[in-house]
């Protein structure tokens, strides 16, 4: 059988239509298969959802109770039939509930693996290679020169600016879901004790990641109501990099721009954000582990859904596996 009779792009995204099912649709649609809870691939408006209850949780937070018509929740390493079809979800180590898809059909298994990283994080499941036939892998940072440093030592540089300069505050972007909490997780295990601030517009996940047993520490909201900046001195402030153009980033103590991402290892970008503090933390595979993502799984072809395609299939051909770009759109970076 051909894989694309078991899953082939559509406009509204990877569909399977033996199962009738999509998968991180990008508009609503009867039955969607969602990997993870990012905008870009969770979208509310779905008849019917299945994915683990984390995304299903997450979801919910962030468009409400009502963000699709019927929902059902599929643990890790769970299999269960839809629509004839065999599916089984595994861990992705991209947020809390990412997970990779494996579809299988007549002997033959394609692994849809949402976005995905393999460095430790104690914020969500580890990365697990699936073998499969046809590997479908994002490539967001699919270029050589992309080589993501030691995330601890990018925490340690943090640490360092704040004995460097004790009188300002230390204003981290991070985004909402995965990438803040990964952060302050990082900074925990680095031996810092203090209080991390942090803009409202994380809490409601922050507080989710607590309840599902992730320690955070002292998490505090960063707002000036009955205290001037002077208070956050030296304080480690999270927030989402939009409200890094507003007011609110402008009310601290001498605020030292800082922004964590995979982004930051272009310093273009770090100066068009007035990023005084880079930090290169990604939620998604560099180059290296691209490259070694693909031994592990050793599939006969690879698609590469979305993210710097051609270098990616330009090396499997050379590695002798055939490849494609899927040239899906409306999967952006939020995770980075």
């Amino acid at each position: 059988m051909k894989p694309e009779t078991l899953l082939y792009p559509r406009p509204a995204g990877l569909y399977c239509p033996m199962g009738d099912f999509y998968v991180d649709p990008v508009r609503p649609v009867e039955r969607a298969l969602i990997t993870h809870g990012h905008s870009d691939h969770a979208r509310a408006g779905h008849a019917h959802v299945l994915a683990t209850r984390e995304t299903l949780d997450i979801m919910a937070l962030r468009y409400g109770e009502d963000f699709a018509g019927s929902k059902q929740a599929v643990a890790l390493g769970e299999s269960l039939e839809v629509g004839g079809v065999s599916v089984r979800f595994h861990p992705a180590g991209h947020v809390l509930g990412s997970a990779q898809i494996a579809l299988e059909n007549r002997g033959l298994r394609i692994v849809v693996s949402g976005d995905y990283k393999r460095r430790p994080d104690l914020t969500c499941a580890a990365f697990e290679p699936v073998p499969c036939h046809v590997f479908i892998t994002e490539a967001t940072f699919g270029l050589p020169v992309f080589h993501h440093p030691d995330p601890a030592r990018e925490i340690g540089r943090l640490l360092t600016s704040l004995t460097q300069f004790p009188e300002r505050s230390h204003l981290v972007g991070a985004y909402a879901l995965g990438k803040a909490q990964r952060v302050i997780s990082l900074i925990r295990a680095s031996g810092y004790d203090k209080p991390i601030y942090i803009h409202g517009a994380l809490a409601k996940l922050c507080d989710y990641y607590v309840c599902e047993g992730i320690d955070l520490g002292d998490l505090r909201p960063a707002t000036l109501e009955g205290r001037s900046g002077e208070h956050f001195k030296g304080a480690i402030i999270l927030g989402p990099p939009s409200a890094f153009n507003d007011r609110w980033a402008r009310r601290f103590h001498d605020p030292l721009a800082i922004f964590a991402s995979g982004w930051m290892m272009v310093r273009q970008r770090a100066k068009q954000r007035g990023v005084e503090l880079p930090l290169v933390i990604s939620d998604h595979c560099d180059w290296p582990e691209l490259q070694d993502t693909l031994r592990d799984v050793a599939p006969e072809q690879v698609w590469v859904t979305h993210g710097r395609e051609e270098a990616l299939v330009r090396w499997c051909e050379l590695q002798g596996i055939a490849a494609k770009p899927l040239h899906l759109v409306g999967y952006e970076d939020e995770g980075d």
